[in-house]
């Protein structure tokens, strides 16, 4: 096989082409690298080699016996070679200057951290939340919804009040007024042991509310109630007072009704004639109106009053005490059919809607008994006084003063309705414990 020679001879280690292009061998006997700038030529520059040359003795003959430099020509090379790359290189922008590393700065050295690496504020806690919303959240919601319904209600007012102007609509005001005539018999006025069993109920309703809304939201309750024969069946403490409530509540109705029959007083609240569903029909319209219809309580509910009176205390009461036996501590646990046919879902899905009924329905209440004659009306209700002239009672403050002191003991049930209140109670009926 034919090799190709070179035209010049080939001798010693020098004899390797990669090693000569890479470091080529300068006259001082130094090899050359790489480039320490860019665009630079390579270190160590010629003039190093030409300012080393005189303290070196003279060059050794090419071949594996050549020696190496000794280090004060390496360190003198060094030298003139970082002033020669200076001078003739100056730095970029950006490049530090080449300098003796073995010299400390004559300054104290400071480092910026970069802008990732500021002290960063601590984020905010995230907002506390009701149900779904923030508390401000609610207010906004508050807020825009109330002008909603202002707005709406203003312009059911506008269409109403025109509707209630043309012809045909005050003909069938004039037929139905709002109420009709009570049958023969019927009692005047409200006595005494109404008016207290008004208040009673109030009492407990508000009560009643607190604690069944303090029930659906009780995660972790803060003491337990058992019964004394069975220590085991342990419940919350809330829960225990909300259905002792709903007992003394049921226990109050009771009582109304049979006075109520007893007394005849139901032809007050029981509708007695077809007459009732035109009449709701008229006084709704004075109400939307706001042309109040005309109306003494003490003798005749407006059929609107008389509906409303008649749902509350015959259908959703009774809604009430049947959702909460189901749900309750005295429903037997150990009767498969009975829980079968009557599923415990089906109560608790229908008894917050009966108490939204009754919170929506005392708001009505309330705004209506103001805004029809407030003293006359808490004379009818508190004070048991009134007259089948509407204007007897209409400047006396006794009914009023009993309002505001019904109020107040309210308000006191309600702060005292806690564990350390509750408690020495809870112990005469059973055993309270923390856990």
């Amino acid at each position: 096989m034919a090799v190709a020679t070179s035209s010049e001879p080939v001798t010693g280690p020098q004899a390797t082409p990669d090693a000569e292009s890479i470091a080529p061998v300068t006259d001082a006997g130094l090899r050359r690298g790489l480039p320490r700038v860019p665009g630079g030529e390579p270190w160590p520059p010629a003039s190093a080699s030409r300012a080393a040359a005189p303290e070196t003795s003279a060059p050794a003959p090419a071949g594996p016996e050549t020696a190496e430099p000794t280090a004060a020509a390496l360190e003198v090379a060094g030298e003139a070679a970082s002033d020669a790359a200076t001078r003739s290189h100056p730095p970029l922008d950006g490049a530090a200057p080449a300098r003796d590393l073995s010299v400390p700065l004559p300054f104290t050295p400071t480092v910026w951290a970069g802008a990732s690496a500021t002290a960063r504020p601590t984020p905010r806690p995230e907002p506390r939340r009701f149900g779904p919303f923030t508390a401000l959240q609610w207010l906004a919601a508050v807020v825009i919804g109330g002008a909603g319904l202002i707005y709406a209600a203003g312009m059911l007012v506008v269409a109403v009040r025109w509707l209630v102007s043309t012809a045909p609509v005050q003909e069938f005001l004039v037929r139905y007024p709002g109420e009709y005539h009570l049958p023969e018999g019927a009692p005047v006025g409200i006595p005494a042991w109404l008016a207290w069993q008004h208040f009673f109920n109030v009492f407990l309703m508000v009560l009643i509310i607190r604690t069944g809304l303090r029930v659906r939201t009780e995660k972790r309750p803060d003491a337990f109630w058992s019964p004394r024969g069975a220590k085991k069946r342990k419940t919350s403490l809330n829960i225990w007072f909300h259905q002792s409530l709903d007992v003394l509540w049921v226990v109050n109705g009771i009582v109304f009704v049979v006075l109520l029959f007893a007394t005849g007083q139901w032809m007050r609240i029981v509708p007695t004639s077809w007459e009732v569903f035109p009449n709701l029909l008229s006084a709704g319209l004075q109400y939307v109106s706001l042309d109040w219809p005309t109306e003494n309580g003490w003798v005749n509910y407006n059929s609107l009053q008389q509906l409303a009176y008649f749902s509350t205390v015959f259908i959703a009461a009774p809604l009430a005490i049947i959702t909460g036996i189901r749900m309750s501590m005295w429903w037997p646990k150990n009767a498969p059919r009975l829980n079968k046919a009557y599923p415990v879902e089906w109560a608790r899905k229908l008894h917050f809607p009966v108490m939204l009924y009754f919170v929506v329905f005392i708001i009505i209440h309330v705004a209506l008994v103001f805004a029809t004659g407030a003293l006359r009306n808490l004379n009818h209700m508190y004070a048991a006084q009134g007259s089948v002239d509407p204007d007897a009672y209409a400047t006396n403050w006794t009914g009023f003063w009993l309002f505001t002191l019904s109020m107040a003991v309210i308000a006191a049930a309600w702060v005292a309705a806690r564990p350390m209140v509750l408690a020495p109670i809870a112990r005469l009926f059973g055993t309270v414990s923390s856990r």
